[in-house]
């Protein structure tokens, strides 16, 4: 595939990103990894925020790389959801954007909620409560100076697509994630604006994935060395959606875990689920591909470890993850287990404390090395898994025969296999890239150069991308008695 274009996809997710080229044809995909990079947010002031200024620079650093090694057609973007950039009436940033994991909305869903009560808010738009959705963001910035002075609001990648383009819109898979889309109409949900007090006219034109975006800029195209031009096309712009549209899947019955700092688990629907029951399990209706819905719950994810290792290194204490891995192996399963989903697990901090309390708190064994505090980790994460899982396909009626885990979590053995025996049905790992993949095949397909369903894009995937498959070891009965023990400890708080 020498002469094969290639596209090139920025998959920015909350720990670090990634620029891959993908060489596409009609029964191959050729993944090359060109540039890597951490993203690590600033505090300012006592504010929490993303340094999107070096994610645009590692962006063009990495399209540079690319341009070098490969014939580019095109370039997409995708990141995390909910947080944004707003623009002045020039189109200048206003301010770095503030990370979700920042305590400015402490207590705003709250107050929101005595006017436009939980019911209302979920048959509008289908999304989870989660305490950072940019709905809550947004009311928590009412009367600042720079929501006075913004004249439009810019997702994360859209924004990084605008410096590219000069080009300002709204890819609809992360529009969905602001709990200010209407689900059903995919349109911004302008009624609901006006009664949060959130001004409609920040918000810009919806785009759908695939979606010619643009042409580089002159500035950029010279910054990252390219001599012909570059078109930007959107991929599904919200990591999990492209994530999901890389699910080597064969046919509808399926679960899927979209597995790093957050885990997505859900399944995919061709409607979104408004029950009461849905809203009262909290789970939430965000817009795929190809008019699809991602029936899924959020769960804390590998954030957890992430965070425990962090700190072990900060106090002189450095672990390697496979190593952690190997000893947890050997821990005694289920010994002591976490809700996940706590909200005190939210912020950064010192993990290994948080943890050690929540277990004292419901009288369980603390978790004394770092081998017997990941296993507790893993051990919990399979049970959030596993009640996610099972959850979404009750809510939603539809069934599903396996779970394929993509992304970082794919390449932990460990979590894979108790997942599996969490939820009862093997568990297909891979790939670890399942979003810069969806992200390439969505480029690809725009420019003709891929199948043209999901379910083709899919195949590509299952021949091109080594998988591992786990399968359940039969200890139902020991899973269900922890997640009997969690809920109960969760009722009991």
């Amino acid at each position: 595939m020498a002469d094969t274009p290639a596209v090139a996809a920025a998959d920015l997710g909350a720990s670090g990103g990634r620029v891959l080229a993908g060489q596409v044809g009609r029964d191959r995909l050729v993944l090359h990894e060109v540039h890597r990079f951490p993203n690590i947010p600033v505090t300012v002031n006592g504010t929490l925020h993303w340094d999107v200024l070096r994610l645009y620079a590692e962006v063009l650093a990495g399209l540079r790389t690319a341009a070098r090694q490969f014939d580019l057609a095109s370039a997409g973007i995708d990141s995390w959801g909910v947080d944004y950039g707003l623009l002045d009436a020039d189109g200048a940033l206003l301010g770095n954007p503030v990370h979700y994991r920042d305590q400015r909305t402490d207590g705003v869903a709250g107050r929101l909620l005595s006017r436009i009560t939980p019911a209302e808010l979920y048959q509008a738009t289908g999304i989870q409560q989660l305490p950072f959705n940019t709905l809550y963001q947004l009311v928590a910035s009412a009367g600042s100076a720079q929501l006075a002075a913004a004249r439009s609001l810019l997702l994360i990648p859209d924004l990084l697509a605008y410096w590219l383009t000069g080009q300002a819109g709204a890819e609809t898979t992360n529009a969905s994630t602001t709990q200010l889309v209407d689900i059903r109409t995919r349109s911004w949900a302008t009624p609901l604006m006006a009664r949060a007090g959130i001004p409609s006219r920040l918000f810009p034109a919806l785009r759908q994935p695939g979606d010619h975006i643009g042409e580089l800029l002159p500035g950029p195209a010279e910054q990252a060395g390219l001599r012909t031009p570059l078109r930007v096309i959107a991929a599904a712009s919200h990591d999990t959606a492209s994530a999901v549209a890389g699910v080597p899947a064969a046919g509808a019955g399926f679960a899927y875990i979209s597995c790093g700092t957050w885990s997505l688990a859900g399944v995919e629907l061709d409607r979104p689920v408004l029950t009461d029951a849905s809203r009262r399990a909290n789970f939430t209706n965000e817009a795929g591909v190809d008019d699809t819905v991602r029936y899924l719950r959020n769960v804390m994810g590998l954030w957890l470890l992430q965070e425990a290792m962090r700190g072990w290194a900060a106090a002189g204490r450095p672990a390697s993850l496979s190593t952690l891995l190997d000893e947890a192996a050997r821990e005694e399963p289920l010994r002591a287990v976490i809700d996940a989903n706590d909200p005190a697990f939210l912020p950064p901090g010192d993990m290994t404390a948080r943890i050690a309390a929540a277990c004292r708190r419901t009288g369980q064994a603390v978790p004394q090395t770092p081998a017997r505090l990941t296993r507790c980790i893993l051990d919990s994460l399979a049970l959030a898994h596993r009640q996610a899982i099972h959850q979404a396909q009750e809510l939603s009626g539809s069934q599903a025969d396996t779970v394929h885990i993509v992304g970082g979590g794919a390449q932990n053995p460990l979590l894979c296999q108790l997942t599996a025996d969490a939820v009862g049905l093997p568990v297909v790992a891979g790939p670890a890239e399942a979003a810069a993949i969806g992200n390439i095949l969505i480029q690809a397909r725009s420019l003709g150069l891929a199948p043209s369903d999901l379910a083709g894009l899919r195949a590509l995937v299952r021949r091109s991308q080594p998988l591992r498959v786990y399968q359940p070891d039969g200890s139902q009965r020991r899973w269900r008695d922890a997640a009997r023990r969690i809920a109960s400890d969760t009722a009991g708080g």
